[in-house]
């Protein structure tokens, strides 16, 4: 039982739900000993994750000793059981149930097939093994056509290689009610490449804009090729010295540009909001 259970802390609760849940779900029982429904539901629990052999991991959480957890998980009565799946609340139930309304509990909340597929692709992305990746999301998305995040996650990869187009292709198969703010910045990432298609290299341009300084036209060319390459802070210093130099049209389409590269690069927000600054200096 201690392979699928344990008892959890206030020290350990980041570490041994939170992230774990990131790999399987973690099922968490808010208890405390002078509770005679938790009584009722501890064995069921306990029970259910021998017999799961993995698919979940019990936690199981005193409350009397952990009440800053409780309050902190909106814990008002118990037994509480809550399940956690990719570091966030899943579904949760308060009260001793029965097994076979623990067992339905369960299977709303445990990754299906297609999804453990798809959450091995994404151990296997991390050791940069990309091939093997892109087989798992595939085959996820054959298990059950329906997993959109499979799809974005085929579609990301693609990105990151820099193939755009088989990226596009893996996008317009998400329908418009499971697009997010992912697929949003994948499709700008898709837009600009598909902009890029009629600008020419990084390097003929740098040349250019070395050899006429002046030409801001050209210094804006080259700032959205950098952006395309993802090259973000190279490519929003040569934005912002058009909006420095411009008054003109050219102005408000390099700050268009550099709105999009704050946008794209929502990951970086020491970045973000060093040329937010930046250029709210030059704009007011």
């Amino acid at each position: 039982m201690a392979a699928h259970s344990f008892d959890a802390t206030t020290a350990s609760f980041e570490r041994d739900v939170l992230e774990a849940s990131k790999q399987v779900a973690v099922v968490v029982d808010f208890w405390a000993p002078w509770c005679g429904p938790c009584r009722a539901l501890k064995p069921i629990l306990e029970k259910l994750a021998v017999e799961y052999e993995g698919k979940f991991r019990l936690a199981k959480l005193n409350t009397d000793e952990h009440a800053e957890i409780a309050a902190q998980f909106g814990v008002r009565g118990i037994p509480n059981v809550k399940a956690f799946v990719d570091g966030k609340l899943a579904s949760e139930f308060t009260g001793a149930l029965p097994e076979s309304e623990v067992r339905r509990f369960l299977a709303a909340v445990i990754p299906n097939p297609s999804e453990n597929m798809r959450r091995a692709a994404q151990q296997d992305l991390a050791q940069g093994d990309f091939e093997a990746a892109e087989a798992k999301l595939r085959q996820s998305i054959v298990l059950d056509p329906t997993n959109y995040v499979a799809r974005v996650d085929l579609a990301e990869l693609f990105v990151a290689r820099q193939d755009f187009s088989t990226a596009e292709k893996e996008l317009e198969a998400v329908p418009a009610q499971a697009q997010d703010d992912r697929t949003e910045r994948l499709a700008a990432r898709i837009a600009l490449w598909k902009k890029g298609q009629n600008l020419p290299d990084s390097a003929t341009l740098r040349a250019l804009v070395a050899a006429h300084p002046e030409d801001l036209a050209a210094r804006l060319r080259y700032g959205e090729r950098l952006v395309i390459e993802g090259q973000y802070r190279s490519a929003l210093d040569e934005l912002l010295e058009v909006v420095r130099r411009d008054r003109s049209e050219l102005r408000d389409q390099a700050r268009k540009a550099i709105v999009e590269v704050f946008d794209l690069a929502t990951g970086d927000t020491h970045l973000v909001s060093e040329y937010r600054r930046r250029l709210a200096a030059l704009l007011y």
